[in-house]
């Protein structure tokens, strides 16, 4: 496997034990395997690349210092994405949400029909859904992609944002109705076919 560069490191079993030890060399070739996935998540919630990278960085210095607890090295790969995205919303509560207070629902009333959004988000590629996830406001990206992207249930976002599940719920809908208006704009509507 070309992740595991040095023979040391046969195995993820191996290279997880290896960053326990605080070995360098395997902290270096850990970061890097992880790298282009997880900062494709981390562009998901921050505003910029640079955002992304601070984000990245951040979530490996809290990898590294609590690796020393994961029990099973082989479910290390879930355990490092939930590093992440909880770093991107710790992030967000520190940073974008101070600079961008509430967003005046009124701004993006939108009627759409609820049931046909399933339809326009199959017949987009996946590049094309993130760009204009992207666009939305900020609290709007926060919960499509933690509920649509990640799958988290509006119960778990309510504990991660410090909000009731009602008001991620309401957030989601709206922040969905918005994408929708967003993918017809772009030329994506559910009645072509792509």
């Amino acid at each position: 496997m070309k992740f595991f560069l040095n023979k040391k490191y046969n195995t993820l079993t191996d290279l997880v034990k290896a960053c326990q030890r605080l070995d360098p060399r395997a902290q270096t070739v850990f970061y890097e395997r992880y790298k282009s996935e997880l900062i494709g998540i981390c562009l998901r919630y921050a505003k910029t690349k640079a955002e992304a990278e601070d984000i990245y960085q951040e979530s490996f210095i809290k990898v590294f210092k609590h690796i020393d607890e994961v029990i099973n090295p082989e479910t290390i790969d879930s355990w490092i994405k939930s590093v992440v995205i909880r770093t991107a919303i710790n992030y967000y509560h520190r940073t974008t949400k101070l600079e961008t207070r509430h967003v005046s629902a009124d701004a993006y009333a939108i009627d759409v029909e609820a049931e046909r959004h399933d339809l326009i988000i199959e017949r987009i590629s996946v590049n094309e859904l993130r760009e204009i996830i992207g666009q939305l406001p900020d609290g709007y990206r926060i919960i499509i992609n933690l509920h649509l992207i990640d799958g988290y249930s509006h119960v778990e976002i309510a504990k991660m944002l410090s909000i009731s599940d009602s008001t991620s719920r309401s957030q989601f809908l709206r922040g969905r109705n918005l994408l929708i208006k967003k993918l017809q704009q772009a030329g994506i509507s559910r009645y072509e076919t792509l």
